[in-house]
C-alpha cells in the first residue's frame, strides 16, 4: 500500500480529509502489528508500535538488524516518554521543553519492563518528538511510542525519498507514507545525562552550543 501525502496546496475540507484517511490506513497499519514507513524532520523512518513484541520482531527482521542494537523512538508529546522511560530527570525535560518537536534524541532511563530491544547498553531508551507534522500525527494518533529508525536496510544509507525506501524494504512495508524529498544534512542529535552532566551521544542537527546554553538559562 502507498500513501501519498499531496504538497499543501489544496486547501479546505478536501485536503484535510485526505490528509485524515492517510494517516487512518497507516494507523491501522501499526495496530496490526505492521511496518510503515513515515517521513520525519530529517530522513525516512521505519515505524512499529514500539509496545508491540510482534512488531519490533518484525522490524529487526526488516532491518537485518542485530537485536542488541537498540532503536529510537518518536512521542506523540513529552508525557508519552513516560510509557517507556522510569522518569523525565530535569536537565532532560528542560531540554526538551527547548527543542522539542524537533531533531534532539534524548536518551532517558528506560523502565525495567521495557523489552530489551528497545534498551540501550547503558539501560536507557532514546527519545524525541518529531517536528514533522506526519510523523507527530502518527504517534499521537497510535497513543504510544513509534520506533524510528531510519527506513533502510542496517548499514546503508538513510533513505530521503520514499522510493528509495520502498527500494530497499519493499512489500514488506505495510504502508508507505510520502512525504517528499527530505534534504535533512544531519540526523538527530542524541544526548544523555550521566551523573546530572549533559553526554552527546550522536552529533547532529542541534548543536551541543545550543544545547550547553539551554541548560545554563
Amino acid at each position: 500500500m502507498s500513501l501519498e501525502a499531496k504538497p499543501a496546496t489544496r486547501a479546505g475540507d478536501s485536503a484535510d480529509a485526505e490528509r485524515e484517511a492517510l494517516l487512518a490506513a497507516a494507523l491501522e497499519a501499526l495496530l496490526k502489528a505492521r511496518a510503515v514507513v513515515y517521513p520525519t524532520e530529517t530522513f525516512y523512518a521505519l515505524g512499529v508500535d514500539a509496545c508491540s513484541r510482534p512488531a519490533l520482531a518484525r522490524l529487526f527482521a526488516l532491518k537485518r538488524r542485530e537485536p542488541g542494537n537498540a532503536v529510537g523512538l518518536i512521542l506523540g508529546k513529552l508525557e508519552h516518554a513516560l510509557e517507556v522511560a522510569q522518569e523525565i530527570p530535569p536537565l532532560a525535560r528542560r531540554l526538551a521543553e527547548v527543542f522539542w518537536p524537533g531533531p534532539l534524541t534524548i536518551v532517558l532511563p528506560a523502565r525495567s519492563s521495557l523489552t530489551p530491544e528497545l534498551v540501550g547498553p547503558s539501560g536507557g531508551v532514546a527519545v524525541r518528538v518529531s517536528s514533522h507534522p506526519l510523523a507527530r500525527a502518527l504517534a499521537l494518533g497510535l497513543g504510544r511510542p513509534l520506533t524510528a529508525t531510519s527506513a533502510n536496510l542496517s548499514g546503508e544509507p538513510a533513505a530521503r525519498t520514499l522510493a528509495q525506501a520502498r527500494a530497499t524494504l519493499g512489500s514488506a512495508v505495510e504502508a508507505y507514507v510520502d512525504g517528499g524529498y527530505l534534504g535533512a544534512e544531519l540526523p538527530s542529535t542524541v544526548v544523555a545525562f550521566e551523573r546530572g552532566r549533559l553526554q552527546i551521544v550522536r552529533c547532529g542537527a542541534v548543536a551541543e552550543a545550543s544545547l550547553r546554553a539551554a541548560l545554563a538559562d
